[in-house]
């Protein structure tokens, strides 16, 4: 923490450029590992634009609404709703921003407190200016993906269910897959108590009250990314002794919920799932080939999975890969590469239109006087990705690539079928 904060403070007056690793997906990084916007709470909190821009019309609103996200207090709430709430809190945003330590300390509960805190001080500044509309702001406001990995795999398997749960659908109120999800393991848990199985009747009269949503968001969050039964287990195992059991109780509940939590799952994105099996059967598939996955992005980069390792045969060394993480990994990497490409097409249409932008990953940044637009360009590119029939291009790539390898006639046809999509 020290280390940041001199860094900070030695860089304070100057313009940073962070420069960017991309990694084998086309997911970007920035390379300075201290001092980054991809990092956390503190750190995202002391970097702004460098060039700032005036409000405008539309910027205050969305600076207030931007305070009020970051408390992560009102996720189903309509933006209409949220600002009103914005401006009932403009008091405590202002006293939050005066009086940081002496004051109410209202940016002390939110889930963001120190972006929370920055976005105080500069409501306060714009609020206070002669005319706010001319305000020159330099904060970044965030728009985030709801269940990124989700969204895709509901666009990609035309999943109009599981598209509704990531906010992919016209809604009045935004959806909070996260206590969808935990509102349906409620509901089987209570289907289990009525059918008196004690382990439900004991969660209940444990919790005294519904699985709460932070129980399970970690296991929604990453199930789209791989995690197995196992990795479920010990992540809501984890939260359930955060909120005080035990660890023999915490790891018996714990198992209960992450099957429930992934028959839920299920139940609400039934394509995406079934897309995401059909996937790992053909990453098993291709393995058993002798060779690692392999695909072309919509925007051409070239993506080869790096789990291989070395074998000797007739005295050379050659790669092999590596079965097991072929298999799991192909699902994540395949939708990392998409949520790749997806900001990187926004990235460059935003940059046509004379936006400032920052990302992380599904998270994209620019000017309070420019969310509008940036949001609008979000929407469109990510639809202009899947327009075309992304999982049908996918299944030709594994085809072409693979099926020259096979020399029998009936392993072609069985390579064909498994390779031609089932969702």
């Amino acid at each position: 923490m020290l280390y940041r904060l001199v860094l900070a403070e030695y860089f304070s007056s100057s313009t940073l450029f962070f420069p960017h690793n991309m990694d084998f997906r086309g997911r970007v990084y920035p390379i300075s590992p201290l001092l980054n916007h991809m990092g956390d709470d503190v750190n995202r909190s002391i970097l702004k634009f460098a060039r700032g821009k005036v409000l405008g019309d539309r910027g205050l609103s969305w600076l207030k609404l931007h305070c009020i996200n970051l408390t992560g207090k009102l996720k189903r709430q309509p933006v209409e709703e949220r600002l009103k709430v914005a401006e009932e809190k403009l008091e405590l945003m202002i006293d939050s921003a005066e009086n940081p330590l002496d004051g109410s300390r209202w940016w002390m509960e939110s889930e963001e407190p120190w972006q929370t805190l920055a976005a105080c001080i500069e409501v306060r500044d714009a609020v206070k200016s002669p005319r706010p509309e001319e305000f020159v702001s330099h904060l970044p406001i965030h728009q985030d993906g709801s269940c990124n990995g989700l969204q895709h795999y509901a666009a990609l398997g035309r999943d109009r269910g599981g598209g509704s749960e990531v906010n992919l659908l016209p809604l009045p109120s935004p959806s909070d897959v996260y206590s969808s999800v935990a509102a349906r393991v409620e509901e089987r848990r209570k289907m289990d108590e009525e059918k008196g199985v004690e382990i439900a009747l004991r969660l209940r009269e444990k919790m005294k009250e519904a699985v709460p949503r932070k129980v399970i968001k970690q296991t929604v969050m990453t199930t789209v990314y791989g995690v197995t039964m196992y990795g479920a287990v010990l992540q809501i195992k984890k939260q359930l002794k955060a909120i005080g059991m035990e660890g023999v109780e915490a790891a018996e509940f714990g198992s209960y919920l992450a099957k429930h939590t992934f028959d839920s799952l299920s139940d609400a994105f039934t394509s995406s799932m079934q897309l995401k099996n059909w996937l790992r059967e053909c990453a098993r598939g291709i393995s058993d080939l002798m060779v690692p996955v392999e695909w072309v992005t919509p925007l051409g980069l070239p993506v080869m999975q790096p789990y291989t390792k070395h074998a000797s045969k007739k005295g050379r060394l050659i790669l092999l890969p590596i079965m097991s993480k072929q298999e799991n990994a192909f699902p994540p990497n395949l939708v990392h590469s998409l949520d790749s490409t997806h900001m990187m097409l926004t990235a460059l249409h935003v940059s046509h239109r004379g936006l400032t932008f920052a990302a992380v990953h599904d998270c994209f940044w620019t000017h309070a006087a420019d969310v509008d637009v940036m949001g609008e360009e979000c929407r469109k590119q990510f639809v202009a990705l899947h327009q075309e029939d992304l999982v049908k291009g996918f299944s030709q790539q594994m085809k072409d690539s693979y099926l020259p390898l096979l020399s029998e006639k009936t392993d072609r046809k069985k390579f064909n079928d498994l390779f031609s999509p089932k969702v």
